[in-house]
C-alpha cells in the first residue's frame, strides 16, 4: 500500500537529482585526455541524471504506471521551481520539458516490457528516455533557435571539434549533448546492477502487474 511517506520519499529523491543535475549541466568537465578537452564533451550533469531513471522504474515496479507518473509529475513541479534558484531559467525550462516527457515515456516502455526478462524493461525504457530527454534538454537549453527560452550560453555557442575528435567544428552544445547520450547509455546500464540488487526489497504491490 502506498504511503504519504513512501510517495513523498520518491518525490524527494526525484526532486534531488533533477536539481543537482541542473546545477551540474552548467560546469563542463575540466582537463583533457589524449589532447581532447573535457569541457568540449561533458558536463557533471551527465553522471547524476541517469538516476532519475532508476527512481521512476523503482516507482513503476513497486506501485505500478499511474502513482510512477503522479511521483514523475510532482518531481517536475517542486524541481522546476527549485532549478530557478540554482540554475537560469532556461535551464531550468530546458530541464523541467525534456525531464517531464523523457520519465513519462520511460513509464510507458518499462509498463510494455514489465513482464519480459527482468533487465530488458529498466534498461530499454531508460535507454529511449534518455535519447528524448537528451534532444530536448540541450536543444531548449542552449540552440540559438529556441533563444526566447533566456539569453544563449555563449561559450555554448562557440564552435569546438566535434566531440573533441574529429576536424568538424559545431556548436559545443552538440558536443555536450552527443557525450551526454553516451554516458547515459553506459550509465543506464550500471544502474542495472541496483536495480537487480533491489528487486528483491521493491517488490509489487498487491494488484500491481509483476514484472518478470
Amino acid at each position: 500500500m502506498l504511503t504519504n511517506r513512501t510517495f513523498f520519499l520518491y518525490v524527494a529523491m526525484m526532486t534531488l537529482v533533477v536539481v543537482a543535475s541542473n546545477f551540474l549541466v552548467q560546469y563542463p568537465l575540466p582537463g583533457s585526455i589524449a589532447g581532447m578537452q573535457l569541457g568540449d564533451l561533458l558536463t557533471w550533469g551527465a553522471f547524476s541524471y541517469p538516476i532519475a531513471f532508476l527512481v521512476t522504474d523503482l516507482t513503476n515496479r513497486q506501485f505500478g504506471p499511474q502513482i510512477a507518473r503522479k511521483v514523475v509529475i510532482v518531481g517536475f513541479a517542486v524541481a522546476l521551481v527549485l532549478s530557478i534558484y540554482v540554475a537560469t531559467p532556461r535551464i531550468a525550462i530546458a530541464s523541467g520539458s525534456a525531464f517531464l516527457l523523457g520519465q513519462l515515456l520511460d513509464i510507458s516502455v518499462f509498463n510494455k516490457l514489465r513482464t519480459q526478462t527482468w533487465w530488458r524493461a529498466p534498461l530499454v525504457g531508460s535507454l529511449i528516455g534518455s535519447l528524448l530527454d537528451t534532444t530536448i534538454f540541450f536543444s531548449f537549453a542552449f540552440a540559438a533557435f529556441f533563444v526566447f527560452f533566456g539569453p544563449n550560453d555563449g561559450f555554448a555557442l562557440e564552435n569546438a571539434p566535434l566531440l573533441g575528435l574529429f576536424s568538424t567544428e559545431a556548436p559545443r552544445w552538440i558536443s555536450w549533448a552527443l557525450g551526454d547520450l553516451i554516458v547515459k547509455i553506459t550509465v543506464g546500464f550500471a544502474l542495472l546492477l541496483p536495480y537487480g540488487a533491489l528487486m528483491s526489497v521493491v517488490k509489487p504491490m498487491p494488484g500491481v502487474k509483476a514484472p518478470a
